[in-house]
């Protein structure tokens, strides 16, 4: 695999999902195909649920890529799919976290995501 500037920002969140967060890396899954609206897509990472469902969706951008509006845009109509509960956007030097609230379909910015074993009581 060629270490483009994306796949290096997608490793280095892992690696923080897995150190920093405690993320165990059973849950975590990377660069798989979804479907959305009938448009075949990739994700950039998920974490699971011990039950199977999206806990976490990460989007990565190469560092010279600005987030914007478009990128949440973008995690945000993959996510309609993928219903998942937590949602990170970074580039490697900016990280963006939210939390969805599925019901009324708007995220709320968090300053940062739940360690693991904090999970447990935001279900």
């Amino acid at each position: 695999m060629v270490l483009t500037p994306e796949e290096w920002v997608r490793q280095h969140t892992v690696q923080f999902l897995l150190q920093e967060k405690s993320y165990p890396k059973s849950y975590i899954n990377v660069e798989k195909l979804v479907k959305v609206n009938d448009i075949n897509k990739r994700y950039d990472a998920v974490v699971f649920e011990p039950d199977g469902s999206i806990f976490l969706l990460v989007e990565c951008k190469a560092p010279e890529v600005k987030i914007t509006q478009d990128t949440f845009d973008q995690i945000a109509r993959y996510n309609l799919k993928l219903k998942a509960k937590f949602l990170m956007v970074t580039n490697g030097l900016n990280h963006y976290f939210c939390q969805m609230d599925l019901e009324k379909e708007q995220y709320i910015f968090l300053k940062e995501l739940p360690t693991f074993t904090n999970n447990q009581n935001q279900r």
